[in-house]
């Protein structure tokens, strides 16, 4: 009996509430919608006061923008993906390589030697590259680099320490001193380092490159291969 009661209401064009709880809801409205409601208000606008061209055009450049602005998201997501996918690939094959990458450790093999470079912004008279124990501290070796004209500056550290004696294998910390327009300025050091492996990192983390006893640096950090 409800049935056909529901039966008759929607006979006359009435929806009855069951009917309507039965309909899955939408929240987001689509271009069939848009242009259903579009039809709808100018089926029922007033016959004295017809919709302006400006208001309807107004209203069909608002949908075309938020589907746009959807559009270029979805875009933008592939293209992201794309790129990661690709720096992935790239971080790979480094796997085993040499590379020069921002960080102020580097690991000293037996009777091996550490190799970086800086960036020097400008002029200095005096520039040092000091080599530290990164627990304690303690200056290992202090190298007078002497004076330098901007640009990039490479070094290498033998091993040797103030003693004139090889220093014990281990993770050094790298400190590049300038005088910089009267300053003493501590600069960003790039340090070779062999490539263990690559990890797919989460967040803001990103991809990251596993240095041989210098640890996680980002993929981006990585300025030469060599």
């Amino acid at each position: 009996m409800a049935t056909d009661l529901i039966n008759s209401l929607e006979g006359l064009g009435l929806k009855t509430t069951a009917t309507e709880a039965a309909k899955p809801k939408k929240n987001d409205m689509g271009q069939a919608d848009f242009l259903k409601l579009m039809t709808t208000q100018l089926t029922h606008q007033n016959p004295m006061k017809p919709m302006e061209n400006g208001e309807f055009l107004s209203q069909m450049a608002q949908f075309g923008t938020v589907s746009g602005i959807q559009d270029l998201q979805t875009s933008f997501k592939d293209f992201a993906s794309s790129i990661s996918s690709d720096q992935a690939l790239q971080a790979a094959s480094l796997v085993g390589r040499n590379v020069s990458a921002l960080t102020d450790k580097g690991l000293l093999g037996a009777g091996g030697e550490i190799k970086g470079a800086f960036e020097l912004p400008s002029s200095s008279p005096t520039v040092s590259v000091k080599i530290l124990d990164p627990y304690t501290g303690e200056v290992i070796r202090n190298m007078d680099m002497g004076g330098h004209a901007k640009g990039r500056i490479p070094f290498t550290w033998d091993g040797l320490n103030e003693n004139g004696e090889m220093a014990n294998p281990g993770v050094y910390k790298i400190q590049v001193e300038a005088q910089i327009d009267g300053n003493n300025t501590v600069l960003p050091t790039e340090i070779n380092s062999r490539v263990d492996s690559v990890s797919m990192g989460s967040g803001q983390q990103g991809l990251q490159i596993n240095l041989s006893g210098v640890g996680k640096v980002k993929f981006n950090d990585i300025k030469q291969i060599s």
